[in-house]
């Protein structure tokens, strides 16, 4: 795809996110439409995948630690056709397969049930050395947010894998600066992230999260890197595409009402035409 085009879906993604929350009338808007981006490139570019057969042993593995950002993870997968996208507005509705966090259980598309923070990547970790134990050419990628780094299991795991030198395995560190309590600085700081995670052994890459060229070049780069697992660093905003939201640590977990579902739907309807 061209970056245009991945910036369409993207788009059309972002929809899909606010839709569904909206709908819920609960759940993480600000950190899914962060992620939007990075997840547009992983699912319509870069992994091994087939939404007719979600469970075919050689694709590649992904997993989103920042379990509460699911419907980003939702959207996507709806996007990609692993289910319809009619689909979101059941978010978070009871009988619906598309709970608060993700479930692999019944969801098609998930590889991974997380949202207890810090636990996601240890299991991307477990994956991707099965498929080195296992001779298997699959690639792991995870997803994890800035403030969950601040577990202690993240460092666990990365402490693990730069031993094991995985090299089949990238961490997305979805860096929007903001949590539930506000800054992450003010909180508890996880800076320098770069230089924590190259004392893990990790090869690390610093990008814009919004900037599709730049995306592109770090999964290559990623893929090139032999002997260290990888992390991208991806600076991004809060509430990405929506105006009322961006920045604003007061959207990680509410919902939009009427109003402001319509005012989000026209920015990114804008966006779209623009």
């Amino acid at each position: 795809m061209t970056n245009q085009e991945l910036f369409s879906t993207a788009n059309e993604i972002r929809k899909g996110i606010v839709t569904a929350v909206h709908s819920a009338k609960s759940g993480h808007p600000g950190g899914s439409l962060s992620c939007a981006d990075i997840m547009t490139y992983l699912y319509f570019e870069e992994m091994n995948l087939d939404p007719a057969n979600p469970k075919k042993e050689e694709r590649d593995r992904f997993v989103l630690s920042k379990g509460h950002c699911a419907p980003a993870l939702y959207a996507t997968l709806a996007q990609k056709g692993f289910f319809p996208k009619e689909e979101l507005v059941n978010l978070r509705h009871v009988g619906s397969f598309l709970q608060g966090h993700p479930d692999l259980k019944h969801t098609p598309g998930v590889d991974m049930s997380s949202g207890s923070l810090g636990q996601g990547f240890s299991t991307a970790v477990g994956m991707a050395l099965a498929g080195k134990m296992d001779n298997k050419n699959y690639r792991v990628y995870a997803m994890a947010g800035d403030g969950e780094i601040q577990e202690g299991q993240i460092w666990e795991a990365a402490m693990f894998a730069g031993a094991r030198k995985l090299d089949n395995l990238v961490l997305i560190v979805d860096n929007n600066g903001l949590q539930i309590d506000g800054n992450i600085e003010d909180v508890c700081s996880p800076y320098p992230i770069d230089e924590k995670l190259k004392a893990f052994n990790f090869h690390v890459i610093n990008i814009d999260g919004h900037d599709f060229e730049q995306i592109r070049k770090a999964m290559e780069e990623a893929k090139n890197t032999k002997g260290q697992p990888t992390a991208i660093v991806a600076k991004t905003v809060k509430g990405k595409g929506v105006s009322f939201m961006e920045g604003k640590a007061g959207w990680h977990g509410k919902a939009p009402n009427d109003e402001e579902f319509a005012i989000a739907l026209e920015d990114l309807k804008k966006a779209g035409e623009a």
